[in-house]
């Protein structure tokens, strides 16, 4: 088969569309060379983008009533979405606000009517499209909006490390309050879920943070092990699941821990990140797991202080892209 990935850039000022034209222009790799890549996008900011920095850039009009076709080198296929205003390289504006959330509107809707396979998204500037007059705390809860899900799970990969996160963008003063039994049961049952469902892990092995220092040191540096994490991992053993911890952080992120592990529950945002980008920075990637779509990300921001002077890396977008594949690739089996 050939898979159809909808590729939305993101902020249009940021390194989103930079990166659009390089995935364009730069020879494919194997792992992404047979599927048809569907950026949904303004074609005359890719132009722009393109003339910039100086490669040519052949955009193929899209038409969903045709087979599909993998996407040529020096080429995107492209679903257009039109700016508000135009975009310049690092400067905000949040007139584009509602066009970059279109995009993400166009390519959820198309999953959801099978026209594409999987998302992979681009970085977005959450500020600009709240100053936009327009609550959006991040792709992950606006995918989870769209298809009527209450819970879902943001996990980063980089390599063969997988870390998800049972907290997601909090102020840390709002974490332990944040983490009880019922919300960390539902974390680790969709987490075990997706790993057998879309990663074909028989029996997923779990390792499991705890939220204080030394996993709170027996009760002395913080009860939240004791009260809560620990009774709701010993109810999802009952049920089957194959769990490690809690483990201080410290100790589950070493590599022989790792070693025994397909993935690691990480109880907030800067506890599981850190070591997974220090792991593989350019490399990593961010998935979306409880959805009834595959979407994949990149792991970074839109790098305004960057945009618009040819030195963005794909890396990536190149391993979202080919994690999107291969998770289609594997619902097929």
């Amino acid at each position: 088969m050939i898979p159809r990935i909808a590729f939305t850039p993101g902020e249009p000022a940021g390194i989103g569309p930079e990166l659009a034209v390089k995935l364009a222009s730069s020879p494919r790799t194997p792992d992404i060379a047979g599927a048809q890549i569907i950026a949904i996008a303004d074609p005359e900011l890719l132009q722009q983008e393109a003339a910039r920095q100086g490669k040519p850039l052949q955009l193929l009009a899209f038409d969903p009533a045709q087979p599909a076709e993998a996407t040529p080198e020096g080429s995107l296929h492209i679903l257009a979405v039109t700016l508000a205003e135009p975009s310049s390289p690092g400067q905000l504006n949040p007139a584009n606000g509602p066009y970059v959330l279109e995009t993400l509107r166009v390519a959820a809707e198309g999953c959801k009517d099978r026209t594409f396979d999987a998302i992979v998204t681009g970085p977005v500037h959450k500020g600009v499209i709240n100053d936009a007059g327009i609550p959006f705390s991040g792709h992950t809860e606006y995918f989870a909006e769209q298809a009527g899900i209450e819970k879902v799970v943001m996990m980063l990969a980089a390599d063969d490390l997988r870390v998800a996160l049972a907290t997601t963008h909090l102020p840390l003063k709002e974490v332990s309050d944040a983490i009880s039994g019922e919300s960390l049961q539902q974390v680790l049952t969709i987490l075990n879920r997706s790993l057998q469902q879309q990663f074909r892990i028989e029996r997923p092995r779990i390792g499991v943070c705890g939220l204080n220092p030394h996993a709170g040191e027996g009760g002395h540096l913080g009860r939240e092990e004791i009260e809560i994490i620990e009774p709701a991992l010993n109810a999802l053993r009952a049920l089957g699941l194959d769990l490690i911890g809690p483990l201080p952080a410290d100790t589950l992120f070493t590599p022989p821990q790792l070693a025994r592990c397909d993935a690691v529950l990480a109880m907030y945002h800067d506890q599981g990140l850190p070591v997974l980008k220090f792991k593989g920075f350019g490399r990593a990637i961010n998935i979306t797991l409880g959805l009834p779509l595959i979407r994949t990300s990149v792991d970074h921001g839109t790098a305004l202080n960057i945009a618009g002077q040819g030195i963005a890396d794909t890396g990536s977008l190149i391993a979202a892209l080919s994690q999107a594949i291969e998770l289609v690739q594997l619902r097929h089996i």
